[in-house]
């Protein structure tokens, strides 16, 4: 590796790391004064709100890499441009695509470190953030997976393997218990419908427990009912919450539940936005970084260097939220999803690279 490589390389992480601090920091203050109004509940203390906040940070490390890299790399080179650094490597023969070239696989080196922490790290910490913060509150945890869940009604243990809208259930277990906690009779159903106030089983099979007067023997019999009504005292926004949000997601969960939505026949446009955005982001953070660096490749002699930085990483932020809006638009209007996500982002970088192809052979 060159020295002017390592050099930027170094200028480059050491800005990323204290926007990213500052980043957190800020996140974990105005966090923590959310938390201070349930503090002092149930068994929900300062510690509690301060592991809970920690949980938390590698999800905004991941879903808020975009911005900070972009601020760290335009700081970074701000920094070089100012103190007259970038004049001498332009000119001892260095020309502008060399140095953009640097800058990128920088930046690509920072996004595969932090979509690790998002696809290893965030899922994890931020189940666990949820679940003992809900305990230390006194609320009731269920458990709950990448496609379903179980929940204890009454006298009764529901199990649903397959949760396709929030209405929707596939592969059902229920449990019946008597009053002594003892095992009842057993319910299986391959679908079901939430109905509000009652679970309808379609065509299910019930194995019904009896056990002898002696305690000694269990006689099992055998019943299919084309549907059984189970009042349930949930609603539907428990079991709402119940149903992970594509953002919660993995990429990897992400796109098995894409795929187990679209062969079940049902709606996953949520989720492919979701996927197609978190595919182009890599690409749309270059465009970001690119276009920006319109800005700072002008005049270095300018005066105004510092407000050229600020206009460009306003419009790479407003590009950024403009790509956020595409998506949202592709659902309400039910546009090709894939072509919203990437369509944008390639029109910015050839843009751009052309410009700065054209700035860097005067």
């Amino acid at each position: 590796m060159k020295i002017l490589d390592r050099y930027i390389i170094k200028t480059m992480a050491f800005y990323t790391l204290a926007v990213m601090l500052i980043w957190l920091g800020v996140y974990s203050f105005f966090s923590f004064l959310n938390e201070v109004n349930d503090i002092g509940q149930a068994n929900y203390t300062v510690i509690e709100a301060i592991t809970y906040i920690s949980l938390k940070l590698p999800d905004i490390v991941s879903g808020h890499s975009s911005v900070v890299i972009l601020l760290g790399s335009l700081l970074a080179l701000g920094h070089l441009a100012a103190t007259s650094q970038l004049i001498i490597v332009r000119g001892s023969g260095v020309s502008i695509m060399n140095i953009v070239k640097i800058v990128i696989k920088t930046a690509l080196v920072f996004v595969i470190i932090v979509t690790l922490i998002g696809e290893l790290l965030a899922p994890t910490t931020n189940q666990i953030a949820q679940n003992s913060r809900a305990k230390a509150l006194g609320h009731n945890v269920q458990a709950k997976s990448q496609q379903g869940f179980w929940v204890k009604d009454k006298h009764s243990i529901i199990h649903v393997g397959k949760n396709f809208d929030g209405r929707s259930f596939g592969d059902v277990m229920l449990i019946n218990l008597k009053d002594n906690k003892t095992l009842a009779s057993v319910g299986q159903a391959d679908s079901a419908v939430f109905e509000g106030e009652s679970l309808m089983l379609e065509k299910a099979n019930f194995y019904q427990i009896n056990r002898s007067d002696d305690q000694k023997f269990y006689d099992i019999n055998t019943s299919q009912l084309n549907q059984y009504k189970l009042p349930v005292a949930f609603d539907q926004g428990f079991v709402n919450s119940l149903r992970k949000e594509p953002r919660d997601l993995s990429t990897w969960n992400l796109y098995k539940q894409m795929s187990f939505l679209t062969k079940n026949g049902l709606a996953a446009d949520t989720f492919e936005v979701e996927f197609y955005k978190r595919i182009v982001k890599p690409f749309t953070l270059v465009a970001m970084i690119v276009f920006s660096m319109l800005f700072i490749f002008g005049s270095l002699r300018d005066a105004s260097l510092g407000k050229k930085i600020f206009l460009g990483i306003i419009l790479s932020l407003f590009f950024e939220l403009f790509s956020r809006i595409g998506g949202a638009l592709s659902l309400r209007f039910d546009y090709n999803h894939f072509l919203v996500a990437s369509v944008p982002t390639l029109i910015v970088l050839v843009f751009a690279f052309i410009l700065l192809k054209r700035k860097s052979a005067q």
